[in-house]
């Protein structure tokens, strides 16, 4: 019955708009004392680790702001050719062999219409990883590989939270939310790194282009696709982009592409380390 009542919530309620709310009321600055509070409230609600945190939680204005905080310069030594993006729990590890990948038991969604493209065959026999970030981790994305990034396609979607309940739940789950595909060229072909918007993190930011930035707006926004001209070169362990609240990280690989994956399912993972 609790479950029934919380999905005749999420169905009624305007997700957007709850979202970009919240997002606002979190980057408000307050007034000194009651701002100190939150932050510590924050911290200590979801145990979030300060000592790898950039600097100390006074420096911080807002809750916000230490929710996007950077880690400590050295922190994360990057540990191999192919490393986690985040800091996150690793929930799926999947073949790609057909237009299908598993959501959750008796849930699908369509790898053409999670990446809005129609070449998924270059993707058959390759890998896809998707890495589950809750409030307590850091909260910036890095790139996995390194590559040139060609072009950036923002779509636009609902918000549906990406917990388990909405995974096991709700259909097309990834294909429906809104999403930041970001795309790779590399001497082993096309890579795809997705950045999934959810209830609250309405708003994603790219670190390599500024320009680029989710739910701005009570209004639903347009479909965007950027194209560079000149590919934008990158590293793995390089900032790729940030999540304003805590989401979902979905990497597609060609294949052939990796090596044996070694970090095991359902382990937390961390930027920079080898998977």
């Amino acid at each position: 019955m609790k479950e029934f009542i919380l999905g005749l919530l999420l169905y009624i309620l305007p997700k957007r708009w709850i979202s970009l709310l919240t997002g606002k009321l979190v980057h408000t600055e307050l007034p000194k004392a009651i701002n100190k509070k939150a932050k510590a409230w924050f911290v200590n609600r979801y145990k979030i680790d300060m000592s790898e945190a950039e600097f100390d939680l006074d420096h911080y204005p807002h809750i916000g702001a230490v929710f996007t905080r950077r880690l400590k310069e050295g922190l994360r030594p990057i540990k191999g050719l192919f490393v986690h993006p985040a800091d996150a729990r690793l929930t799926a590890i999947q073949d790609i062999n057909s237009d299908t990948l598993i959501q959750a038991k008796g849930k699908n969604y369509q790898l053409s219409k999670f990446l809005n493209t129609q070449s998924w065959q270059e993707f058959e026999g390759g890998k896809s990883l998707t890495y589950y970030l809750c409030p307590t981790d850091y909260h910036r994305v890095h790139s996995p590989v390194t590559g040139e990034i060609t072009s950036v396609h923002y779509i636009p979607g609902t918000l549906w939270p990406v917990n388990d309940w909405s995974v096991k739940s709700i259909n097309n789950l990834f294909a429906v939310n809104e999403r930041v595909v970001v795309w790779y060229k590399t001497p082993k072909g096309r890579v795809a790194v997705v950045l999934v918007g959810a209830t609250n993190v309405g708003k994603m930011s790219l670190s390599f282009d500024k320009n680029i930035v989710t739910n701005q707006s009570f209004i639903k926004p347009k479909d965007q696709l950027k194209t560079y001209d000149s590919p934008i070169s990158i590293k793995a362990g390089d900032e790729l982009g940030v999540f304003h609240m805590g989401s979902t990280v979905i990497c597609v690989y060609p294949k052939d592409f990796l090596p044996e994956i070694t970090t095991p399912l359902g382990s937390a993972t961390k930027v920079g380390v080898s998977v």
